[in-house]
């Protein structure tokens, strides 16, 4: 059931997905019919959010029992007494899972219209306010208190301050404007804070602001299962290679009780700056922070005794997350992909160099787990095959948990090497909504299932290195 178009990608970009999810491996695996109909369903997958939101407990500072209580009481709150339940993961036990009602088809359109940024309309779709600035424009006379229509220009071409958009818009549900249309385009100075308050989302998402801050972490569910596929021990030397915004830095340093050390690597500082205020937030002290390019992480010459930041000599960590930075063709909600042939396909020799890296920094006996956040070969399963072959000391290994799917058929690897590794991939359940008699005609179990499968979409491998050869 597809309440929004299918995800638009450049005309090239296009070309290239439809070569990659028609490879001979998988149309001889599947037959053209059925991999042509996985390909339009996730397609359509993408440009919708995830039938789940999910939120790490902290549990550094608090047990899950009693963070799903208080969050209980916070999301009827929120939905006004409507019954939406809480759920505990079998597998995951650090995190909680919110059903995602909608999308809502019979929501009233009202003339005063409010169009968002396509960022700020995604971020609407999984729960957020519209802050003020990622609005684009407004109706003539839209005044504080006004009951607006919000809409998200997914393609760009609005201009700011606009009094009206005849252009491509997605109707995201409708919200209280809580400034006027001239104190939002103000001159004077560039306004933060709440431009609209939503009380009628198409997706009915619990909003996060400020709500139980230290004790939870908005994230993807197949982001928790990374850190948990790493499996980070007390007293050990973990290093995140590309660690921004921190998410899966703090949930190793939870892992581990706060005991040993996690260095966290980015090299953009403001990033690093937000990495630093997460641990901060979270009360975790084991996590230390360092603006630095990846790439260049390996030292080639001698360290000083006291030197705790990069470059590391060779054989320094007892486990290593690349999560690598990546075409990101994944993240959901995405109804418009700007991106180009080239800046796709720029991200495998990048993510070589980084892996390289870490083959070298990494003890031998010691965990890489290597992830993404998209749904192309070349940066998954071919990202593999390469690694296996350049360095024979990688093997690798089973994952536990394992909860996605199988790899995907196209790079050469083995079907029991294909059963290593998790694709999440959303098209393996049918789209569909979900509304209050739905969800409570639902087992938990059948919930569960589905918020495995109807998430991002993510890869994860994992590799043991045996030897320092």
């Amino acid at each position: 059931m597809s309440f929004f178009p299918k995800i638009v990608f450049q005309y090239e970009v296009e070309e290239y997905l439809t070569k990659v999810f028609r490879n001979n491996e998988l149309i001889t695996a599947l037959g053209t019919q059925e991999a042509e109909k996985k390909y339009q369903s996730l397609l359509s997958h993408l440009s919708h959010p995830p039938a789940f939101t999910t939120v790490r407990v902290n549990t550094h500072l608090a047990s899950v029992k009693h963070v799903k209580k208080l969050l209980f009481e916070e999301i009827q709150k929120q939905f006004k007494g409507l019954c939406v339940p809480v759920l505990e993961h079998p597998k995951l036990q650090d995190i909680l899972l919110i059903p995602v009602i909608g999308p809502r088809r019979d929501l009233k359109k009202y003339a005063s219209e409010v169009i968002v940024g396509a960022q700020c309309g995604y971020a609407v779709l999984r729960g957020a306010h519209v802050y003020v600035p990622g609005i684009v424009s407004t109706s003539r006379f839209v005044k504080a208190g006004d009951l607006v229509s919000v809409y998200s220009d997914i393609e760009g071409k609005c201009k700011r301050g606009a009094k009206e958009f005849d252009g491509v818009k997605v109707f995201l549900g409708n919200g209280i404007s809580e400034l006027s249309r001239s104190e939002i385009f103000s001159s004077s100075a560039p306004l933060k804070g709440l431009g609209i308050r939503m009380i009628e989302p198409v997706y009915l998402s619990p909003s996060f602001d400020n709500v139980l801050p230290s004790h939870l972490f908005l994230q993807n569910l197949p982001s928790v299962v990374v850190s948990h596929v790493l499996n980070p021990q007390p007293g050990e030397k973990i290093l995140d290679m590309c660690a921004a915004p921190g998410g899966k830095t703090t949930h190793l340093a939870t892992l581990m009780h706060d005991q040993g050390e996690v260095i966290a690597m980015d090299k953009i500082a403001n990033k690093i700056k937000k990495i630093k205020q997460n641990a901060e937030l979270l009360q975790l002290n084991c996590i230390k922070a360092f603006c630095y390019d990846g790439t260049k992480a390996l030292s080639v010459e001698k360290r000083e005794d006291k030197q705790e930041g990069p470059p590391f000599l060779s054989e320094s960590f007892d486990r290593i997350l690349l999560d690598a930075p990546c075409s990101g063709m994944g993240q959901r909600p995405n109804m418009a992909y700007f991106s180009t042939l080239k800046e796709v396909t720029s991200y495998q020799p990048l993510q070589r160099k980084l892996f390289t890296v870490a083959v070298k920094l990494l003890k031998p006996g010691g965990v890489l787990v290597y992830s993404t956040c998209t749904i192309t070969l070349s940066e998954n399963e071919e990202q593999v095959a390469w690694a296996l072959k350049t360095f024979p000391c990688l093997q690798l290994h089973p994952q536990e948990p394992h909860i996605g799917g199988e790899g995907m058929k196209g790079a050469g690897l083995s079907l029991d090497q294909l059963k290593l590794l998790q694709r999440f991939d959303p098209s393996a359940v049918t789209l569909r909504g979900m509304d209050i008699n739905s969800l409570q005609d639902s087992g938990e179990d059948d919930l569960i299932s589905l918020a495995n499968k109807d998430c991002i979409g993510f890869f994860i491998a994992k590799f043991i290195k045996l030897n320092s050869k």
